[in-house]
């Protein structure tokens, strides 16, 4: 046996590569197409935020629900007006996908991987995002 058809035998067709974010993607639909469908602004289909019911303070996940359901429609103000971190982290979460997917479709690992300071500043983020739609100036954040 060469070593040309041992490398063959090896590496996965680009069908089997993309599987996983194929998959990936399909859930996520599935997740937007069942929120798009199920209105959050309709009382009674979604839990309340615990954080929310509890304390009265919006988390950083507060509005995520009904943001999603405006991106689904195509409606990113309000998206962006229910949860601008979410709006961020749909379009992070796209950005991120296709590099995967463009990767596997050439053969190389994914290798995306945070570092400290990334992790830290989308820590930091959070924090003053929640700080700040919780604070009276910052009632343009809340949903």
């Amino acid at each position: 046996m060469t070593t040309d058809s041992a490398d063959q035998q090896l590496k996965p067709s680009a069908l089997a590569r993309l599987g996983v974010p194929a998959g990936i993607m399909a859930a996520v639909v599935g997740a937007f197409g069942y929120v798009a469908t199920v209105d959050p602004n309709q009382p009674g289909h979604y839990p309340v935020c615990p954080l929310f019911q509890v304390t009265g303070l919006y988390c950083p996940g507060c509005g995520g629900l009904r943001s999603a359901h405006a991106f689904a429609h195509g409606d990113l103000l309000t998206a962006l007006q229910d949860n601008a971190a979410a709006v961020l982290a749909y379009l992070g979460f796209a950005v991120v996908w296709t590099v995967w997917v463009v990767r596997a479709a050439r053969g190389r690992p994914a290798r995306m991987a945070l570092g400290n300071a990334h992790l830290w500043t989308i820590g930091a983020f959070l924090l003053v995002f929640t700080v700040v739609r919780n604070l009276p100036f910052g009632g343009w954040l809340r949903p």
